[in-house]
C-alpha cells in the first residue's frame, strides 16, 4: 500500500506527454509595468469562483512579466481567437521578438488596471491580484476579476497535443 500523502514521483516526460492530452484554450496574460507593457503565452489559466469572480494564472518564475504582475498587482488574461496563432508565436517566445516590442501585432487597450486588453480577444478578464502561492518552479496568482469583455463571435486556438489548433479539430 502507498502513502497517499506522499508526492507523487513521475518523470517529467511522463507529466508533460500526459498534460498534453488536454486541449486547453491559449491566453495571453499581460500587464503594466514600469517597462512599458508585458505579456506570455499562458496555458495555464482557469476561474477559480464566480462568486465573487475570481481568476488563477500559473507564472514561471523565468518569465519576465511575473515581475510587472507582482509590481503592479494586477493582470489581464486574453482568450486568443482562431485566426491569433501569430500572436501566440510572438509571446509565446518563438520569434525572438521580446518586451514591449510584442505588442506591435494586434491592437491593444484596457479595461480597468491598465493591463492591455487584446481588442480581438474572444474573452478578456482584467483582474486584481488578491493572493500569491509559491509551488516549485512557478507562482500561481490568484486575482479579483475587476473588468471583463467577452466577444460573440469566434472560434479559440486550441493547445493541444503540443501544438496549436484553429477552432475545433482544425489545425492551425
Amino acid at each position: 500500500m502507498t502513502d497517499a500523502s506522499a508526492p507523487a514521483v513521475i518523470d517529467m516526460k511522463t507529466f508533460w506527454r500526459t498534460l498534453g492530452q488536454r486541449a486547453t484554450g491559449m491566453t495571453i496574460v499581460t500587464a503594466d509595468s514600469d517597462d512599458g507593457p508585458t505579456g506570455f503565452l499562458g496555458l495555464s489559466a482557469a476561474h477559480v469562483t464566480a462568486d465573487p469572480a475570481t481568476m488563477l494564472v500559473s507564472i514561471d518564475r523565468k518569465t519576465h512579466a511575473l515581475a510587472g504582475v507582482l509590481s503592479r498587482r494586477h493582470f489581464a488574461i486574453n482568450y486568443l481567437p482562431a485566426e491569433a496563432g501569430p500572436i501566440a508565436d510572438i509571446f509565446g517566445g518563438k520569434t525572438g521578438i521580446s518586451g514591449a516590442a510584442r505588442f506591435a501585432d494586434g491592437e491593444w487597450t484596457t479595461l480597468a488596471s491598465g493591463a492591455p486588453i487584446l481588442k480581438s480577444a474572444l474573452g478578456a478578464f482584467d483582474c486584481a491580484v488578491e493572493d500569491v502561492i509559491e509551488r516549485g518552479n512557478i507562482v500561481i496568482v490568484i486575482g479579483s476579476v475587476l473588468a471583463a469583455h467577452s466577444s460573440a463571435e469566434g472560434e479559440p486556438l486550441i493547445f493541444f497535443h503540443g501544438k496549436s489548433w484553429r477552432g475545433v479539430g482544425t489545425p492551425a
